[in-house]
């Protein structure tokens, strides 16, 4: 707030309940007094026209009813009121009043009364103009370079300017391109109308441009060709605001500052007479109204500018000289000079608050009062220490970034999956506060139980099958369809419903509370939303709906999630998230077992072998092995997958003849295993796979995805060069039906249907790659994940290990047209192999120097991304960690340190050549610790061997990728230097000799023959350029 209030002066209070605006306020000498002296017009949305003569008066009483010279009660709103010389046979001042279909002109007369009630003023009617369109706004001026009379300017609310000289209409215009009125102004500097259009530009029109342009009987069309005589209407300049204007302005107060003002919702703009800026400023509030004044200095212009905070503003140009404090938002201001006091400032609100007032220093001081002295009570005070201390001691004590929940739960859900394929089966149970857990009491029957203390707030919005129903119509379709495919009698779709059934108790009372449900594709629900009645203190309520199959492939997982979201009694947010396990008969059945197939896994434990049908009794039906040594499960989506124990041995095999769909079998097996042992009492249960992992197989898996992403890629662009095909030729046509005179279409209808049917073949083709490319990956994911299980099997993987594996594998939940699968994961293989996985400290400390990389894209081919799961595989074959820590723990050798600058290292090729890598590393670091060999030559040298200094390390890095020759050999150094300490401190004080007796003999023979060894060693670094390339294309 300020400190200076603006000095009221005189006030008004203007009717009940009326509206205006920054149109119905002017100020001028409207009664022709011959004084001088200013009078205040106002008009309102209600009709009333009043006018009045501000006085300062000694007593508050009767100063409205004094100043107040005339009020009129019109028949039509008031949308803007002038005053000016608007009769053409009278120099007099008239007053202007526009009405949204009229426009009048009325005199203002006086007459001297002879009583005490004072003089009496009258208002008639000169002449009116009924309008026939909306008025919107006005302005005037001599229009056309006239002299000591002025015209009216009009718009109309649909874009057309309407000219009045006097009592005679001129003509009317459509402005080009308009949409909505914005302010209008005319400069009388350069006979041209101002006007912010709807494209938030500034338009400037010449009325000479205006006078000559065609005839508006109608809007201007640009495609049709102009009447004969007439010119388009076009802008003399435009300047782009960027934004809505609130109000224009151009003083003509002087001549020398030739200065147009737009007041917008956010800045102000000071332009020349040419459109050219003068300056800008932008505004930290939000302006109301503006209005420019004269200034004593010359070149400057003083502003008035009030804000939506009830503050006036005084600007000269872009400085803040002056803020006053209003009692109002100000819609319009003016100034006015009255006979007592020159420099009113008038401002009017939108409720009818009519206020004079000047600048002046009128602060208001408050001293506070003086308080008895009384003496302190210590003991009152120390009681009052004590306790405060001891709430900050057990705030700090408690202290954590979320807060703490109370003892009782706020919700307790209970989800529980129906045990049979019809009726769910009701189970009692024992919740806990802090962890989610499952009671497996039947053989396909799961309970959960969830506290608030123990949830997650991070959920995802579960995708919606039949979305495009309501619920109840979703859930009866659903149902008609299962009660079809059963009078079909399909033994496939038969199985493929099961119920469930979550109960919801409250500990408190919640008022609103919404249940979600999402599975995973394919899978679906007869209803995934669920908005719960209002619950008090320990009532429950209990939602049931069904899962199904809605696909012709397997999911990927048999999880669904249960999110419930509610408000606390204090109106916290909360949401808690459960998640239940899904039989693995909702999506496959019991068959006989097959023994030719194409895939198999073998995964070895070190028990005794197990009966499968004690471990899966649901799929021992129709099994013909009586020993319960084979299964098999035969998928909806028509594969089979058969399990066999050996009946020797303690090896169990999974085989199918695809590979993707063993992964639930496999993950179901591992599962029933760990808790068939458990429940034994075995602790020293292990499982294992020593088989070769199935890449080959699992490639197949990503190169069919990758074939069906560059086919939807194909048929996008396929799309867009027929869609632009298709507009084309209907613009021809459009142009051939337009034409008057009739011409042949040259088969461009029939070229038309033809393009329109490869449109619509291309878009079914299209949306069929787009379903098979969902099936592909969502195979993919399962392929991948049995690929992380079998790799875990293989080295004993940790859950944190198997957890990192999974992530870099599958680092998309949902593939997207800009981001897929085949980037994101080579990428993060990539990063696997650069950190955790490279071979040396050093190599790793150089990929962490490097910053940025390349924009993740659709690839050429999978072939690097196959080569890199292999090498991925192979390292953590060999003992590789995988751990996020590692990166935080190198140590950078002193060769690297150079390189760890930003913008010092080059990207690192994962593969390199065989029989050549080992030569170039010899040759790169002999070449490093040569030293150069004459100072004549080491201007001409000193380029080449900064860039091969920069790429030797690199290309040391390189073999770390390199084949089989090279590994026995780097085993065999790593095993020499594993030998003994000391061995290492003599060899490195004999090679530091050797060198330096080297670098010696070099020197020396560098200035006999200096020349021949620059030859000399230009073609060994051309030698190792043609060599680099080979080790990079991998």
């Amino acid at each position: 707030m300020s400190l200076f209030k603006a000095r009221d002066w005189w006030s008004a209070v203007l009717g009940e309940g009326e509206e205006f605006d920054q149109g119905c306020l002017c100020v001028g000498d409207v009664d022709n007094s011959g004084t001088g002296h200013d009078k205040v017009v106002v008009g309102s949305y209600m009709g009333m026209l009043r006018i009045f003569s501000p006085h300062a008066s000694k007593s508050s009483e009767g100063d409205v009813t004094d100043a107040q010279l005339l009020e009129v009660q019109l028949q039509n709103a008031i949308i803007q009121v002038e005053v000016g010389k608007f009769v053409s046979c009278s120099e007099l001042f008239h007053l202007a009043v526009l009405h949204p279909r009229k426009l009048s002109v009325y005199s203002v007369s006086g007459t001297a009364g002879n009583v005490e009630h004072g003089d009496q003023y009258q208002l008639k009617l000169v002449y009116e103009h009924n309008l026939q369109r909306t008025a919107c706004n006005m302005t005037h001026g001599t229009f056309g370079g006239g002299t000591g009379h002025h015209s009216l300017c009009i718009q109309s609310m649909d874009g057309m300017l309407m000219f009045f000289e006097q009592d005679s209409y001129s003509f009317g215009r459509f402005l080009p391109g308009f949409l909505l009125p914005g302010p209008l102004v005319y400069n009388p500097r350069t006979d041209s109308f101002l006007t912010v259009s709807s494209a938030r530009q500034l338009e400037s029109y010449k009325y000479e441009t205006l006078a000559v342009a065609t005839e508006a009987e109608g809007r201007q069309d640009p495609d049709l060709p102009l009447k004969p005589g007439g010119k388009r209407l076009m802008p003399d300049w435009t300047f782009v605001l960027g934004e809505q204007a609130l109000d224009l302005s151009v003083p003509s107060f002087s001549h020398s500052s030739s200065s147009i003002f737009i007041l917008g919702e956010r800045n102000l703009y000071c332009l020349r007479d040419n459109g050219q800026i003068r300056f800008m400023k932008k505004l930290e509030f939000n302006p109301s109204c503006f209005l420019p004044y004269a200034t004593v200095m010359d070149g400057t212009t003083n502003l008035l500018l009030g804000n939506h905070t009830n503050m006036l503003l005084v600007y000269q140009d872009v400085t803040l000289k002056w803020a006053a404090q209003l009692s109002f938002v100000p819609v319009a201001v003016r100034v006015a000079n009255f006979l007592e006091l020159k420099g009113v400032v008038v401002s009017l609100s939108s409720d009818g608050h009519l206020l004079c007032s000047y600048m002046g220093t009128d602060p208001s001081f408050f001293s506070t009062p003086k308080v008895d002295a009384r003496e302190a009570d210590y003991e009152q005070v120390d009681a009052e220490m004590k306790k405060l201390q001891k709430i900050i001691r057990d705030a700090t004590r408690t202290q954590d970034i979320l807060p703490k929940t109370n003892t009782d739960d706020d919700l307790i859900v209970t989800a529980v999956v129906s045990s049979s394929m019809d009726s769910p089966s009701v189970n009692t149970h024992t919740h806990t506060h802090t962890h989610t857990q499952f009671h497996t009491q039947t053989d396909s029957s799961f309970l959960l139980s969830l506290s608030a203390a123990g949830s997650d707030p991070r959920y995802q919005r579960p995708a919606r099958p039949f979305s495009s129903c309501p619920g109840e119509l979703r859930s009866h379709l659903i149902s008609l369809l299962l009660v079809l495919c059963r009078l079909v009698s399909s033994p496939l779709l038969m199985w493929s419903l099961l119920c469930l059934q979550v109960k919801v108790k409250a500990s408190c009372v919640l008022q609103s509370s919404k249940l979600t449900v999402s599975v995973q594709p394919p899978l679906a629900v007869t209803q995934d939303q669920f908005v719960l009645e209002p619950m008090g203190v320990g009532s429950s309520t209990v939602v049931a709906f069904s899962v199904f199959l809605n696909g012709r492939y397997p999911p990927t997982d048999l999880t669904g999630d249960i999110t419930v979201s509610y408000s606390s009694p204090t109106g916290v947010p909360r949401v808690l998230q459960a998640r239940f396990s899904l039989p693995l008969v909702l999506v496959c059945v019991p068959s006989s077992p097959t023994r030719t197939t194409k895939f198999k896994i073998t995964v070895d434990t070190n028990q005794p072998p197990v009966d499968l049908r004690s471990i899966f009794p649901a799929f021992s039906v129709k099994s013909e092995d009586k020993d319960g040594n084979s299964l098999a499960f035969q998928f909806l989506s028509g594969a089979k997958v058969t399990v066999v124990a050996s009946k020797t041995s303690q090896r169990y095999r999974v085989q199918s003849d695809t590979f993707d769909d063993m992964w639930l079998v496999v993950k179901e097996l591992v599962r029933k295993f760990d808790q068939h042992f458990s429940k034994l009492g075995v602790k020293d249960f292990r499982k294992s796979f020593s088989g070769p992992l199935p890449l080959q197989d699992y490639f197949l898996s990503v190169d069919h995805h990758f074939q069906l992403r560059v086919s939807a890629q194909q048929y996008q662009d396929l799309l867009s060069e027929r869609a632009v095909q298709f507009r084309a030729i209907q613009r021809r046509l459009l142009t051939r039906f337009k034409d008057k005179t009739p011409a042949p279409l040259q088969n461009l209808d029939t070229l038309l249907d033809a393009t329109y049917s490869q449109v619509m073949a291309l878009a079914e083709a299209a949306e069929e790659n787009r379903a098979l490319l969902e099936e592909a990956f969502v195979r993919l994911r399962s392929a991948t994940h049995l690929l992380v299980l079998l790799l875990s099997l293989w080295q004993g993987l940790t859950p944190d290990q198997t957890a990192i594996l999974e992530a870099t594998l599958l680092p998309l939940l949902q593939d997207t047209p800009q981001l897929g699968w085949e980037e994101s994961c080579d990428a993060a293989v990539s990063h696997l192999l650069r950190t955790c996985l490279s071979r040396s400290p050093k190599d790793q400390a150089t990929s962490l120097a490097q910053v940025g990389g390349p924009v993740l894209g659709l690839p050429r081919d999978t072939a690097r991304l196959k080569k890199h799961i292999t090498l991925l595989c192979d390292r953590i074959g060999k003992g590789g960690r995988l751990t996020l820590a590692s990166e935080a723990n190198v140590q950078v050798p002193a060769q690297v340190q150079n390189l760890a600058a930003p913008g010092g290292v080059e990207p690192i090729a994962e593969v390199a050549g065989d029989g050549e890598e080992l030569e170039l590393q010899q040759e790169a670091t002999v070449f490093i610790k040569k030293k150069h060999p004459s100072k004549k030559v080491k201007k001409d040298k000193d380029s080449k061997e900064k860039k091969e200094v920069s790429k030797e390390p690199l290309e040391a890095t390189v073999r770390e990728d390199a084949g089989d020759a090279v590994e026995p050999i780097r085993e065999k150094k790593e095993s020499k230097k594993d030998s003994s300490k000391e061995a290492k401190k003599d060899s490195s004080s004999s090679k530091e000799k050797k060198e330096s007796s080297k670098e010696k003999k070099e020197k020396e023979a560098s200035k006999e023959s200096g020349d021949k060894k620059v030859s000399r060693k230009s073609s060994v670094k051309v030698k190792e350029k043609k060599k680099e390339p080979e080790a990079g294309d991998a």
